[in-house]
């Protein structure tokens, strides 16, 4: 049977983050253990929900750029709907997701009935979302969250640290989605070619929106996740994120221009730079020349994309 070029792709991908693995254990012997790599696993599970939704986002020809302020203001509204609505916080946790999923819903109506492009709408609502999030905080921040809620970023299930669960799950969830159901297949027709989307019967404006409101609430999901690890909710929460979650997404393999693109890319992108950034850390290298290694890996594993991709057509 014939690999297709990116399955090729991304088993190279594969076989560079087994490699970079293998060296960075060399430089360091707490990288391999298992302490370490699980913390980097639940240090992973945040951006990680971000990158799946921002995968479907960009294979479907769009970027999305407010969702780290999205984090944050889902951040603040949990904290501040606790502490000063007097909320239960299941309710609040509710409602945070809920705004977070409308956020994102906003950014898709935005886009599909005023005819903004993406990267113009999502670096708009990125500062307003944000400056609503400061606004709400009025610069303090929020503690003393129960017990119970900790679990959730701080525990632990059969070994393996809770959000990690989640982050598995969503991705099989986000995988399924994406390749075997019939809006995977219209969200791949759409980042190809819009224009034939459209005379083709697809609604293509309902996709949209619903990519981005999925967006906004793993953007949220993420932010409970991030609140219950660190026990306190801040309004720069998530500040860069967005970079983060491209970052990997474009080193998975996804097309910036769309059409091209899967979950397990994306799993294989953020495990490689995770792994740089742990290992490179652990080596003594400094945080300015983890970003030079992540940037010389993205530009190569790019080339190399263009590469297989060139060869297969051919």
């Amino acid at each position: 049977m014939r690999i297709s070029a990116f399955a090729k792709y991304e088993l190279g991908l594969l076989l560079l983050a087994c490699l970079s693995l293998v060296v960075l254990g060399t430089l360091s012997d707490r990288f391999l253990t298992i302490d370490n790599l699980l913390n980097q696993a639940r240090l992973m599970a945040e951006i990680g929900l971000v990158s799946l939704a921002m995968t479907l986002v960009i294979v479907s020809g769009g970027i999305d750029l407010s969702v780290g302020s999205i984090l944050g203001l889902s951040a603040m509204l949990l904290g501040i709907l606790w502490r000063d609505a007097g909320l239960p916080l299941p309710v609040s946790i509710a409602c945070a997701l809920a705004a977070g999923t409308l956020a994102g819903l906003a950014n898709g109506i935005i886009i599909t009935r005023f005819s903004v492009p993406s990267l113009i709408a999502t670096l708009a609502t990125l500062a307003l979302y944000r400056g609503l999030a400061e606004g709400i905080s009025q610069a303090r921040s929020v503690r003393g969250f129960p017990e119970w809620f900790m679990t959730l970023g701080q525990g632990q299930l059969a070994g393996v640290p809770s959000q990690v669960w989640v982050l598995g799950l969503v991705s099989i969830l986000t995988s399924a989605a994406l390749g075997l159901t019939k809006a995977g297949r219209a969200i791949y027709a759409i980042g190809s070619n819009e224009v034939a989307a459209r005379f083709s019967g697809l609604a293509v404006d309902r996709v949209k929106v619903a990519i981005y409101g999925l967006s906004g609430f793993t953007a949220a999901l993420a932010a409970v996740i991030f609140v219950s690890r660190v026990t306190t909710t801040r309004s720069d929460m998530g500040t860069g994120i967005e970079l983060d979650a491209i970052t990997a997404v474009v080193l998975g393999g996804t097309s910036i221009f769309g059409g091209r693109g899967t979950v397990i890319g994306t799993i294989l992108g953020l495990v490689l730079i995770q792994a740089l950034k742990s290992g490179l850390s652990l080596a003594g290298v400094r945080g300015d020349g983890t970003v030079v290694a992540i940037g010389a890996v993205l530009i190569a594993t790019v080339f190399l994309s263009n590469l297989f991709l060139r060869h297969g057509e051919g």
